[in-house]
């Protein structure tokens, strides 16, 4: 096997490459591809299941680097968060903020291909979900505890991209800020998941029988979409 293309549902374009001088199956994610480098001799048996056990990392880094650029076409348009980038006459970057709403407005000379200004841009993004999720889901997690009458010792916010949130033993929640890039109705649900969570810790069946009466039964709708969205932008 020198080399062998096929394709992933999920992942699309494979291409796997033979190395005499590799040790291992190697993965690497590519904007056209997914590249894997395997030992001479190596088996597809061996492939097939080193991606299902990477898979969702994969996935995750399939999406970073596809990535759509942000330039002036760029724009959030969730619920609890919005942005908008504007060409600008200054020769500064500068951002302007509201609970809820972030425009940036840009100099009449910025380059949106440049790699720098991209992670730059994303860092200011970052900070101000950062900043409106610190407002905005206390507040609503709060809202939700009192309603449903499950209390929760403490609430952190935090950047995780691998999961939504969680809630330890002693009842302690944390909260991704990317969970003000989904729908309103999917927000509700991570928070009423975690504050399910205090009155049982594992996803048993008795979990997802509490889950379901605090979201009239939907609780294996709403989890079907969650799967649709990703902690990215």
């Amino acid at each position: 096997m020198v080399e062998k293309e096929f394709s992933d549902k999920e992942l699309g374009k494979i291409i796997i490459r033979e190395n005499v001088r590799a040790r291992r199956i190697v993965l690497r994610t590519r904007p056209e591809a997914l590249y894997i480098t395997v030992p001479r001799g190596a088996e597809m048996k061996e492939v097939h299941t080193a991606i299902e056990k990477f898979r969702v990392k994969l996935l995750h880094s399939k999406k970073k680097v596809e990535r759509k650029q942000i330039n002036l076409d760029y724009k959030i348009d969730a619920e609890f968060f919005k942005l908008s980038l504007v060409s600008g006459k200054q020769n500064n970057f500068l951002a302007h903020s509201e609970l809820g709403e972030t425009k940036i407005i840009c100099p009449p000379t910025a380059d949106f291909e440049d790699e720098e200004l991209q992670a730059w841009l994303r860092k200011v993004i970052e900070e101000a979900l950062r900043k409106n999720a610190k407002i905005i889901l206390p507040s609503l997690i709060y809202g939700l505890s009192k309603q449903h009458k499950l209390p929760y010792e403490s609430l952190k916010i935090n950047s995780s991209q691998g999961r939504w949130g969680s809630c330890s033993s002693s009842k302690n929640i944390n909260l991704s800020y990317y969970l003000l890039l989904l729908p309103s109705h999917l927000v509700d649900y991570v928070l009423l998941h975690e504050l399910a969570h205090t009155k049982e810790m594992n996803h048993s069946d008795k979990f997802w029988a509490i889950l379901d009466q605090l979201t009239q039964g939907k609780s294996m709708e709403l989890r079907g979409a969650l799967k649709n969205h990703t902690t990215d932008f």
